[in-house]
């Protein structure tokens, strides 16, 4: 008989959303398959806003940015409903069962995996294909949209080298990546940036202003700041880890009240990081100092060529797995190939840059300051 497939897009938009659905539709249609699409995410599946993705549906899609259904980070289990946030799961799983699905695909990263478990748990049927720019899930060797982010934040940090260079100045280019620092350490490398500041390494700016002074009394007289949105000073950091901890041992209502407030304290300091370390490097070097925060900018456009080919083997090796019935997975990229890696071993986790990264040790290599040393 043939199998009946559902597909969301969940959490934020990512280059290669489209191009992730076309390897999917195309494939089970060419294998007799019936596919429909839910719309804005885990909402649609409540609310079966449903589209059919036939092959006109999909025809002309594969360059397109953003995702042709929609998507939000609305979560199964704390849905907004006349005010409340509720557990509407059961709700999903009536939809799920009304359109006699065989699996529901969740094309997301590591939010979208943690709401896909849930409803696993429930009895539904979940295949999961990573996407993020963040490039932090777990268990795979990269994320579709990673690699577009990580152009598009390269050529940003070229364009910024020239005025940098005309007005004498240290530029500070953030980029997104919320707590790794993929996106910001591939894109210094790529763009030689001078300085890369990320989550994994808390940085001193006095070591970063000294970097920029040197550079300076050698006849340099601009630099170029690659920071993570996540990236911050070491005292704040360590700040962070005195917060968690004390979150992870509060027993009480009370206390845990007073860690999480406490937490939120220190991650709001953490969130303006990025401008407050620009005015401090003005004032210990004498130098201006600029902001260019790229934001959402990495995250639109026409996928890159690379995306576009992960996209579509991720999505053809899905259905291979939907067509042998084996469910309960997240296609994972190793090497050349594509592995299903069961969810529950993923869930949860964040891939980090490990210290001993080759890209950390070229960069240190190269002379490229990372604030720590």
């Amino acid at each position: 008989m043939a199998k009946y497939v559902g597909i969301l897009t969940a959490g934020g938009d990512t280059p290669g959303l489209n191009a992730a659905i076309r390897g999917i539709g195309k494939t089970a249609l060419g294998m007799g398959m019936n596919v429909i699409g839910f719309r804005d995410g885990f909402h649609g599946l409540l609310g079966d806003r449903t589209v059919r993705l036939d092959s006109d549906t999909l025809s002309g899609i594969l360059t397109i940015g953003g995702t042709i259904l929609g998507t939000s980070r609305d979560k199964p289990h704390k849905m907004p409903m006349g005010g409340k946030k509720l557990d509407m799961t059961d709700a999903m799983m009536d939809t799920y069962r009304k359109h006699n699905l065989d699996v529901l695909v969740c094309l997301g990263g590591g939010g979208t995996l943690k709401n896909a478990y849930r409803l696993m748990k429930k009895g539904m049927n979940i295949i999961n294909l990573p996407k993020t720019i963040d490039n932090d899930v777990a268990m795979t060797d990269v994320t579709f949209g990673f690699d577009t982010a990580l152009g598009i934040a390269t050529e940003a940090i070229d364009r910024l080298h020239s005025t940098a260079h005309s007005h004498h100045r240290i530029i500070v280019v953030e980029t997104m990546g919320h707590n790794t620092g993929w996106l910001a350490l591939g894109a210094g490398l790529a763009g030689g940036a001078d300085v890369i500041l990320i989550p994994e390494i808390p940085y001193n700016v006095e070591i970063v202003a000294e970097a920029i002074k040197r550079r300076h009394r050698h006849g340099r007289g601009f630099s170029i700041v690659a920071a993570s949105e996540g990236a911050m000073p070491q005292h704040i950091a360590g700040d962070l880890q005195i917060a968690q901890q004390a979150l992870e041992k509060a027993k009480t209502k009370q206390a845990r009240r007073e860690a999480k407030s406490r937490l939120a304290e220190v991650e709001a300091r953490r969130a303006h990081s990025t401008i407050h370390m620009s005015e401090q490097l003005e004032n210990l070097t004498g130098l201006e100092s600029r902001v260019t925060i790229l934001g959402h900018v990495q995250r639109g456009g026409t996928p890159s060529a690379v995306d576009r080919l992960l996209t579509t083997q991720l999505g053809s090796a899905c259905v291979s797995l939907i067509r042998d019935g084996q469910y309960g997975v997240m296609m994972a990229v190793r090497g050349q190939d594509t592995v299903p890696v069961p969810i529950e071993q993923v869930v949860g986790k964040r891939k980090i840059v490990p210290l001993d990264h080759p890209w950390v040790e070229s960069a240190r290599k190269l002379g490229t300051c990372l604030g720590d040393t």
